[in-house]
């Protein structure tokens, strides 16, 4: 298989390449991209969307590349509550990219919102989380996504695009040390050899001793190591040939977890824990353009290589370690035929798939206090009379998987303009399959004694040898329709009114770490107990499906200097995905299906320069997400809130730059905000909770010729509130947000 691979992995874009530059070389018209535009200083590339965020009938938030460098942004979790009712907590380890919008996400498995990264999807979203150098905008769209981008956008879309070496040439070099003896280093060189050929490349570092210390051993617990790099290249064989290539990698070593007790109000705990990823993408587009129509292909490769290791328990008591080791390869390929603008009609055409294939291996190692606890504890409450004592004091249960996974997908979406009016119908036929192979085996053994644990009371000795393999095949077949209509305000500047209609869906998949449970039960069941589950039952969940209808306005004032965006939307879901700890003293996650839920709410977000200096933007989301009907089987959630994902979200921001143009320095730059979030719900009954709270961030720039320096701080008032809380074998545990963060950035662009 990985034969196959190496020698067939561009063997179609290799073959889609070269039929191109053939009908290009044919048609060598003066033609020139229908997918770029330039808006108040933000350059949209899109193939699928239409490139005016102004004519658009789905909320986004669009952030241009000196706001990223003012407002540090170098990861998808830095735009948490920049965009209204997104909330990215920042918690446990760069595996961890739970995301929410608008009432829906999840803490593991399929995420609510896709993420594309030069027009690239990243398929795992355990890959969701790192530092991207040189990042030249990033858009937010939120609503669903689905029938243009399938699978995991039933919340939204994130694109971030990089820098272009055909736009920008010169070196660009970063310096950056801050709080927790943190530093940051890239260099980058950008150079176009021809009008038709550029390429860049770039390399990142990044190292941090961490905020939060574990104080059973004294040494920090969020400590990181990463490496990156990233090669762009961009070829203009003829005006209607584009092709682009962008290979990027990236290497983390990181320690983990900061769970705090709540019991204790202490992190300690005994064994050690951490997360280390290898990865890399390889994406490649080619752009075919004719004076009717645009023809896309969109080729990836995708490979993922990571291990978590961790104090399953999170206590000082040699209870349980969980490791996690994953190798995953995805290759995906997608076809856009996009109708050329006209005057009244447009169309665009697709045909998507995807193969990914994943080995796993996910091994609990029972210790000695876990073994009394979690197995003899159970075993002698129940039969006192003929106590067991287990012989060896550490033991492992073995779990190892084998998940290979395939979708297609035919889409289509056809619109229609009249007067004001932009009417839209979009539909996507998507099917996936995956399979899940397993073998789960435990070696150990017990003894029995009669009455007492002693020597002389031996009644005899039983081997523990469990053997259990499978193949579970789930199939998944979805019809994603979207309708929406634009209208345009009679005004100079372009401001429109919209109203959309959008099915989402989340795929399905397997909770492979229920298996250590399934394993544990078992061996409960050989001891004498019944065993609790059913591997069918507790193994699979069910796609997660929704309807969003949304109105809203994009408006802008004649002058430019006031523009707002509004939105409210109400959200119908079925078979929302949630993920639970199972009763008792167990070692898994689940993912389970809560029946339907229901979430509505508005956003707004102004901006407003009144002078040409100062730049004010802000925005505020409001979301009311509740079940509809969930019942555990124990307790009835109807009408509880939905945990986890925040009622309101909130972000203020001014910019002030005055430009000097002397000898010491050009200008200086001065920017403050406030974001939030809250409240959010920690369970389903819904008795706990983190109230709103808010963090304040600054940072000053000086810029001389091509240097720059920012003095920067986040969380300035050191605000403590908390990111995560769970339960885990009856223990509550947390994590407190970042602390006070300062920092020093300093960049070099050398043109």
């Amino acid at each position: 298989m990985k034969c196959l691979l190496k020698n067939t992995t561009y063997l179609p874009a290799t073959l889609f390449t070269v039929a191109l530059t053939y009908c290009a070389s044919a048609h060598a018209d003066n033609l020139t991209a229908d997918t770029t535009l330039t808006l108040n200083e933000i350059t949209i590339s899109a193939i699928k969307q239409d490139v005016n965020p102004l004519h658009s009938s789905t909320a986004n938030t669009h952030i241009k590349g000196r706001d990223i460098e003012k407002l540090n942004i170098v990861s998808s979790k830095n735009i948490s509550e920049i965009a209204p009712n997104l909330h990215i907590p920042d918690y446990g380890s760069r595996i961890t990219s739970s995301i929410y919008v608008r009432g829906m996400g999840t803490r593991i498995d399929q995420p609510v919102v896709g993420m594309n990264i030069d027009n690239i999807p990243v398929m795992d979203k355990n890959n969701y989380d790192f530092d991207i150098a040189d990042i030249a905008r990033i858009e937010m769209l939120r609503g669903p996504q689905s029938t243009l981008f399938g699978r995991n956008t039933m919340g939204g879309l994130i694109n971030i695009y990089t820098i272009s070496p055909l736009t920008y040439q010169g070196v660009r070099l970063l310096a950056e040390h801050s709080s927790g003896n943190s530093y940051k280093a890239s260099a980058s060189v950008y150079h176009k050899f021809s009008t038709k050929f550029g390429a860049s490349i770039t390399a990142q570092y990044t190292s941090s001793d961490g905020f939060f210390t574990n104080t059973y051993n004294g040494e920090k617990c969020d400590k990181e190591r990463q490496w990156g790099g990233r090669v762009k290249l961009q070829w203009r064989p003829s005006r209607n040939l584009h092709i682009d290539n962008t290979f990027y990698c990236s290497v983390l070593r990181q320690g983990g977890y900061p769970y705090e007790s709540v019991e204790s109000a202490k992190i300690a705990y005994n064994d050690t824990c951490f997360y280390r990823r290898s990865s890399f993408n390889d994406g490649l587009t080619v752009r075919w353009i004719t004076p009717h129509f645009t023809l896309s292909s969109i080729t990836s490769v995708q490979y993922i290589d990571d291990n978590m290791t961790l104090d399953q328990d999170f206590l000082p008591l040699p209870y349980f370690t969980l490791t996690q080791a994953r190798k995953q390869t995805t290759l995906t390929q997608d076809f856009v035929l996009k109708g050329k603008d006209s005057n009244s009609y447009k169309w665009l055409v697709g045909a998507f798939g995807f193969y990914k294939h994943l080995d796993m291996s996910a091994p609990v190692t029972f210790k000695d206090y876990g073994i009394e606890q979690l197995i003899e504890s159970n075993r002698n409450n129940a039969i006192p009379t003929y106590p067991i004592y287990w012989d060896t004091r550490n033991f492992r249960l073995e779990s190892d998987f084998e998940n290979p996974g395939f979708g297609l997908a035919l889409y289509h979406q056809s619109t229609y303009s009249i007067d004001r009016w932009t009417l839209s119908a979009g539909l996507r036929l998507d099917y996936e399959k995956t399979s899940l192979s397993y073998l789960s085996q435990c070696n150990t053994s017990y003894t029995t004694y009669k009455e007492s644990v002693s020597p002389d009371n031996i009644f005899a000795n039983t081997p523990v040898n469990i053997y259990d393999t499978g193949d579970l095949n789930k199939d998944f077949i979805q019809l994603l329709p979207k309708v929406s209509a634009i209208y345009q305000l009679p005004t100079k500047n372009i401001s429109t009114l919209f109203f959309s209609i959008a099915k989402g869906y989340k795929a399905g998949g397997f909770n492979t770490q229920m298996f250590s449970d399934v394993l544990q039960q078992k061996l409960m069941g050989i001891m004498g107990l019944s065993a609790s589950y059913d591997i069918n039952q507790v193994v699979g969940y069910k796609p997660e499906q929704s309807w969003n209808f949304e109105i809203g306005s994009h408006l802008t004032t004649d002058n430019n200097r006031l523009s707002a965006d509004i939105s409210a939307f109400y959200i119908r879901c079925n078979d929302q995905q949630l993920t639970r700890f199972p009763e008792g003293n167990t070692t898994g996650r689940i993912m389970s299906n809560a029946g339907k839920a229901r979430s509505f709410g508005a956003e707004v977000a102004p901006r407003y320069a009144p002078l040409n200096e100062l730049e004010l933007n802000a925005n505020y989301g409001y979301t009311n997400a509740k079940f509809i009907e969930y019942n555990n089987g124990k307790d009835d959630f109807a009408g509880k809130y939905i945990p986890y994902s925040p009622s309101n979200t909130f972000y203020v921001g001014a910019t002030y730059t005055k430009d000097f143009n002397n000898s010491w320095f050009d200008a200086i730059s001065i920017n403050a905000n406030v974001k939030g979030a809250g409240k959010i719900y920690w369970n389903e009954d819904n008795s706990l909770h983190q109230p709103f709270y808010a963090t304040a961030n600054a940072s000053i720039r000086v810029e001389h010729k091509n240097l720059s320096l920012d003095i920067w701080a986040q969380n300035l008032t050191n605000t403590n509130f908390k990111t995560f809380y769970f339960v885990s074998i009856g223990n509550a545990f947390l994590q407190r947000g970042k602390p006070r963060c300062l920092g020093a950035t300093l960049r070099i662009n050398i043109n």
